[in-house]
């Protein structure tokens, strides 16, 4: 029997960027944070937003927003410490903008994200016999409201924001494949779907700390950066840089194929 039959797969994702495109509303609502929160004087551009992100440490929207606006003031010759920044009113303000004014009835702008997958992808992936689930660092309605309202699926497997400590640690994806072995003796190789450099960054931190089994991480370039080709060549050596082992412009070209040529080349 070859590894690539033998090598049971399993695909694990990250939501925001991967299954639908935020570039119009987190991304979005970290620019209307900002822009409120320093009286108008500066809204950081998706390239702002996108070499934050590429540090590592930013996946949480909120806490990104705050940074940014530290990062303004201090520039303005300000001392950080002496800022009186309130977190909670942050993160009550892009709520407003992402959920929308009633977190009980969404009509922010997370009703109008593009999907970036169609149900019939993973269930070719099912068919297969490639186990999938997510980990993300959306909150759980967040997430919910994509997975199941938007795409339909019944109660998949998630770890989100308030299950695990924020990305790049490890523990959210250990505690989603935990989940979907559910106890089985053969330990599955692991594909994270990411597309951020904090994704990367947690799957060579998963890697460093279990090291009995395969893990592979794969860049998708979200929308935003596609814009160009310039922009999104330098994104995609970003992740590469960051530990992916490949980078695709989408999520669903990661066929079954792909994944058992992915994982026979980490075999060889």
């Amino acid at each position: 029997m070859t590894q690539e039959t033998s090598t049971k797969a399993a695909v694990v994702f990250d939501i925001d960027g991967v299954v639908r495109d935020v570039s119009g509303s987190y991304r979005r609502a970290i620019a209307d944070t900002v822009e409120y929160f320093t009286n108008a004087a500066y809204r950081p551009t998706p390239v702002d937003i996108d070499q934050l992100k590429s540090e590592g440490v930013w996946n949480n929207d909120w806490e990104a927003s705050q940074e940014l606006i530290y990062r303004y003031f201090t520039a303005q010759g300000e001392i950080r410490k002496e800022l009186q920044l309130d977190y909670n009113a942050i993160v009550a303000f892009f709520q407003s903008r992402y959920r929308g004014p009633d977190p009980n009835n969404l009509t922010g702008y997370i009703c109008h994200e593009p999907l970036l997958l169609q149900p019939n992808y993973l269930e070719q992936l099912t068919q297969a016999g490639i186990a999938w689930g997510f980990f993300s660092g959306a909150t759980r309605v967040s997430a919910n409201y994509v997975l199941e309202k938007r795409l339909g699926l019944q109660s998949p497997v998630l770890i989100a924001m308030e299950d695990a400590p924020g990305k790049p640690d490890p523990t959210g994806l250990f505690a989603t494949v935990a989940e979907l072995e559910n106890g089985i003796e053969q330990k599955s190789a692991i594909v994270y779907v990411g597309d951020t450099v904090a994704d990367m960054y947690t799957i060579e931190k998963a890697r460093n700390l279990d090291s009995t089994r395969i893990w592979i991480g794969v860049g998708v370039l979200p929308p935003h950066v596609q814009e160009t080709a310039a922009r999104g060549e330098a994104y995609g050596e970003t992740l590469l840089r960051a530990g992916a082992a490949i980078v695709l412009p989408n999520v669903q070209e990661l066929t079954p194929k792909q994944i058992h040529k992915l994982i026979s080349r980490v075999c060889a």
